[in-house]
């Protein structure tokens, strides 16, 4: 994390600071953002101000008074509820308008991580709470070359499994054959494992009405066979099993045969 380049993120948004809430690890952004991980359980609550001028202030529990070590400017311990508010009070100071993991009508709902009463809570202090969408964007959403260049590298490995996977199926259907959906999503897992390639879950893959149910995945004992003259959908995504890489997502569809229908076009 550099204080600077946050502070001259706040400068040209308007702000007159940062504000970072955290509680049972709630927020992913906020530990992302500030490049730190928590070396306990989070089971009290924690602040820290970043303001657009003078150094960060942070306001941890006296249970956990480590929690914010790893990042710079002065600790204020509470415990009681009255001293949290208080060292809230403080580390804000004088300053009117606060960015924070908050989204309007929670349009965003991927930045609205701090919940409704602590929003009110700063808000009685006379502060006002304004989304940090940009600056989220800014600081967590940016790809750097890195980071492209690992997703055009994904996605010339993810186009090899597709090839293979379309290739399989049609093989498989020829001359009245058959293959069932969870084969093909196995053989693609597969592939990533062969091209080195990291994905969470999936892949979708799905057969004729299947193919237009939102998230299917075959799984045993929920499969169907993929013949000829058969309509098919595979979503697959992945990323390089290293540390930064960026997925790559495609959708492919398929017509098993020659001639699809009218309606399949």
């Amino acid at each position: 994390m550099s204080v600077a380049e946050i502070q001259e993120a706040l400068r040209r948004e308007g702000l007159d600071g940062w504000l970072f809430f955290d509680h049972h690890q709630r927020d992913p952004l906020a530990y992302r953002v500030l490049g730190f991980s928590p070396a306990s359980h989070v089971t009290r609550r924690w602040y820290y101000f970043i303001p657009t001028d003078g150094e960060p202030l942070g306001l941890a529990h006296r249970v956990e008074p480590r929690m914010l070590d790893s990042v710079p400017g002065e600790k204020i311990p509470y415990s009681s509820w009255t001293e949290q508010v208080d060292g809230l009070r403080r580390i804000l100071g004088k300053v009117r308008r606060v960015a924070m993991q908050y989204s309007p009508l929670c349009a965003i709902p991927y930045v609205a991580m701090v919940d409704a009463g602590t929003v009110e809570l700063v808000q009685t202090l006379g502060v006002e709470v304004l989304s940090s969408a940009e600056l989220v964007q800014h600081f967590e959403a940016r790809w750097n070359q890195a980071a492209l260049d690992s997703h055009l590298e994904a996605g010339r490995r993810v186009d090899r499994v597709r090839a293979a996977a379309f290739q399989m199926i049609t093989e498989r259907t020829r001359n009245g054959g058959s293959v069932e959906e969870l084969e093909v999503k196995r053989f693609v897992l597969d592939g990533f494992a062969a091209e080195k390639l990291f994905t969470d879950h999936g892949p979708i893959v799905g057969v004729n009405a299947n193919a237009s149910n939102p998230h299917y995945e075959p799984m045993e004992g929920a499969t169907k066979p993929i013949r000829g003259g058969d309509f098919v959908l595979i979503d697959m995504w992945a990323k390089l099993d290293q540390p930064g890489a960026v997925y790559y997502d495609i959708t492919w569809t398929g017509y098993c045969g020659t001639n699809p229908s009218a309606e399949m076009r």
